[in-house]
C-alpha cells in the first residue's frame, strides 16, 4: 500500500504516455475538493471545492486550495468539471475564475444553474457547457464520460477520464439509494461495463467507508418530517443546506398537506431553491410560499420556516435566531428541526445552537433523538459493490479524513486490490499512472488559502497563531521611550493589557525590572531598537509566566528621541 511521506521532494517529469494526479484539496480532510490531471502538458481539473472553518481559525470565512501548483499554467487548462453543486465542491469556482476567466466549466444543469448564481455575486460571466449522463465530451486528450450518481443533490455526476495512459472513474460524491425521491438510480450498469473495460484507476469517495452496510433510504426520512409538522402545534423551523432540494421538496411536501405556509429564510436558501424551482426539480404547490417578511402575520400553527445554520454557522440564520439577533424571535412551543447531517468539527456549534434555542422554549428535532436525515455518502457495503463492479486495475481513495482513506483501502485490498496497486496520497502528492500502474512521484505545495472578508490569501498560519493567543490570553502593550544616541530609558514603561485577567495594579510593583534591564542593557552600549524590544518583550513575558501562568501577546513599542 503505496502512502505519502514527509520528505516528498518535487516530482520528476511525467513520463511519455503517462498521466498525472495532483489533489490539491479533498485527501485528508472533508472539502476543498479539487483534482488536476496532465497529460501531454495539458491539465483537466475535476472540482474546485471550499473546506470551512475550524474553531481554531478565527474570523476566517473559507479556505480554497492553492492555485500555486498551476497558477503558471491556466492557459493548459482545457476545462474544469463538477460533479455537483455542493458547496465542497464548487465553492472555489469564483476565485479560480478571477485568475482566468474564460476557463470552461462543464457539469449538469443544476450544478451550472447553481454555480452561475454564486458566480453572478462575484460579476463573473462564466463559459459554461451543460452535459447529462450517458453523454462522452472530449476536452483536449481527455475523453470524459459522464455518469448519474445518487446523492444529497440532484444532478449528480462521476466521470470516466479515457486518455492512452488508462480509464480513470471518479465517482464524485455518490451514494446506492434504490429509492431515491426523484428516481434517479447510481447508474451501478454504467460502472459495470467500466469495469469490462478496464478501469486503471478508481477514484472513489470515502466519507463513510467506516460505516457499514448501506446508507437508508431518502424515502424513510419523509413520514419522520410528516409527523413532526403534523403534531407541532406552533411554528416549525427546519434547518437545511441550501442546496439539498430533495430535503427541501420533502419539508414543502409535509407543509402543503396540513396547510401550512412555507418561507424561505436566509440569502442562499432563497437563490438556490429559486434556481431548483425554475429548473424544474423542486415542485412548488401554488400559493405555498410566503415573503419572510410577512411571517409575522400568520398564526404561529399555520407556519414553516426554512432556512440555513443547521451546522451551527455563526451568520446563518438559526445561529441568529438562537442568539436574539434575527427579526425571527423563537418562541415557546416553536419547533426546530436539523435536517442535516453533521459535519466533523461543528459538534460544538452545533449543541450551542441547540441550547440557544431550547433556552427560549423550543423544541428541538435532530439526528441524534429522531430519523431526520440520511447521508449523502455511500457506506462500506456500497463501496465494496462498486470495487466489485469495476474490478480496478489501482485504487486512490479520496473525499474523507486519514480514517476514512484508510478504512476505504482496507475494503479494496478486501476485494481483491493488490496492496501495492493501493495508493494514499494526501493534498499535494503527486500520482503517475504509468503502463498501467499508479505510483507516487513526488509532492508539491497545497497548503491553506485563507479568505478573510475580502482579502484571499493574505491571513497566513502566523497570523492565524496572534489571533488564537489575542483570543485565549490577550495582549500587553509596552510603550518606552529612549534617548537614540545612548539608548538610555527617558520616559516609561507605560503598560496596557486587554483581556489578560491581569489587574493594571499589578504591574506598577514589575515596572522597576523592566527599568533596570533596560538600564543594563543601555550600560552595555545596545541602542538597536530592535534589541530593545526583544528585552522588554523577554522581560515582560517572564514574569506573567511566572506570576501568572499565562502567555498573553507582549506588544512592545520603542519610541527614540
Amino acid at each position: 500500500m503505496s502512502h505519502p511521506h514527509p520528505e516528498l521532494g518535487p516530482p520528476p517529469a511525467l513520463p511519455e504516455g503517462g498521466l498525472r494526479i495532483v489533489a490539491l484539496g479533498g485527501l485528508g480532510e472533508i472539502g476543498r475538493n479539487m483534482a488536476v490531471f496532465e497529460y501531454e502538458g495539458r491539465l483537466l481539473i475535476v472540482d474546485c471545492g471550499v473546506l470551512f472553518p475550524e474553531p481554531d481559525q478565527p474570523g476566517v470565512d473559507l479556505i480554497l486550495p492553492d492555485f500555486e501548483y498551476i497558477r503558471d499554467r491556466l492557459d493548459d487548462v482545457e476545462a474544469v468539471v463538477l460533479t455537483h453543486a455542493h458547496e465542497d465542491h464548487i465553492g472555489a469556482v469564483p476565485y479560480l475564475l478571477r485568475e482566468r476567466r474564460d476557463i470552461p466549466l462543464i457539469g449538469s444543469k443544476l450544478t451550472l444553474a447553481l454555480i452561475e448564481a454564486k458566480l453572478t455575486e462575484h460579476r463573473i460571466q462564466p463559459v459554461k457547457r451543460e452535459v447529462v449522463e450517458g453523454e462522452r465530451h472530449v476536452f483536449g486528450p481527455f475523453d470524459c464520460e459522464f455518469l448519474a450518481v445518487n446523492h444529497s443533490i440532484p444532478d449528480a455526476l462521476a466521470v470516466a477520464i479515457r486518455t492512452p495512459a488508462g480509464i480513470v472513474l471518479h465517482t464524485g460524491d455518490f451514494r446506492m439509494d434504490q429509492l431515491p425521491s426523484d428516481g434517479r438510480l447510481t447508474d451501478l450498469g454504467g460502472f459495470a461495463r467500466l469495469g469490462s473495460e478496464g478501469v486503471d484507476l478508481l477514484m472513489s469517495d470515502s466519507t463513510n467507508a467506516e460505516v457499514p452496510g448501506f446508507v437508508t433510504s431518502e424515502r424513510e426520512i419523509a413520514p419522520v418530517i410528516d409527523e413532526v409538522i403534523r403534531t407541532s402545534e406552533q411554528r416549525v423551523i427546519v434547518a437545511s443546506f441550501a442546496s439539498h432540494v430533495h430535503r427541501i421538496q420533502q419539508v414543502m411536501d409535509a407543509a402543503a398537506k396540513h396547510g401550512r405556509k412555507v418561507a424561505l429564510v436566509g440569502r442562499s436558501m432563497v437563490r438556490n431553491m429559486g434556481v431548483a424551482r425554475d429548473l424544474g426539480y423542486l415542485k412548488v404547490p401554488p400559493e405555498l410560499i410566503v415573503d419572510s417578511r410577512d411571517i409575522e402575520e400568520w398564526p404561529p400553527q399555520d407556519v414553516v420556516l426554512i432556512c440555513t445554520g443547521s451546522q451551527g454557522e455563526p451568520m446563518a440564520a438559526l445561529s441568529r435566531m438562537a442568539n436574539r439577533d434575527h427579526p425571527i424571535r423563537i418562541a415557546a412551543g416553536d419547533t426546530v428541526l436539523l435536517a442535516s447531517s453533521l459535519v466533523p468539527g461543528n459538534e460544538t456549534a452545533v449543541n450551542k445552537v441547540i441550547n440557544g434555542l431550547t433556552r427560549w422554549g423550543a423544541r428541538v428535532v435532530h439526528k441524534g433523538n429522531a430519523k431526520v436525515h440520511v447521508s449523502g455518502h455511500a457506506a462500506a457495503g456500497e463501496l465494496l459493490y462498486v470495487l466489485n463492479l469495476t474490478r480496478p486495475s489501482n485504487f486512490m481513495p479520496v473525499h474523507g479524513e486519514w480514517r476514512h482513506l484508510r478504512a476505504h483501502a482496507k475494503l479494496a485490498e478486501l476485494t481483491g486490490v493488490p496492496e501495492d496497486h493501493i495508493v494514499i496520497a494526501e493534498d499535494g502528492v503527486v500520482v503517475d499512472l504509468v503502463d498501467g500502474r499508479a505510483r507516487i512521484a513526488g509532492a508539491v505545495h497545497a497548503g491553506y488559502v485563507y479568505v478573510d472578508g475580502s482579502s484571499v490569501g493574505e491571513i497566513t498560519d502566523t497570523s492565524l497563531k496572534d489571533r488564537r493567543i489575542l483570543g485565549d490570553e490577550g495582549f500587553i502593550s509596552v510603550v518606552v521611550v529612549v534617548d537614540s544616541n545612548t539608548g538610555k530609558l527617558t520616559a516609561g514603561p507605560e503598560i496596557h493589557a486587554r483581556g489578560s485577567g491581569i489587574d493594571p495594579v499589578q504591574f506598577d510593583g514589575f515596572i522597576p525590572q523592566i527599568q533596570r534591564a533596560l538600564e543594563e542593557k543601555a550600560a552595555d552600549g545596545v541602542i538597536d531598537t530592535q534589541e530593545i524590544r526583544r528585552v522588554v518583550r523577554r522581560t515582560v513575558g517572564r514574569w506573567v509566566s511566572d506570576t501568572y501562568r499565562r502567555r498573553p501577546m507582549i506588544i512592545p513599542v520603542v519610541l527614540e528621541v
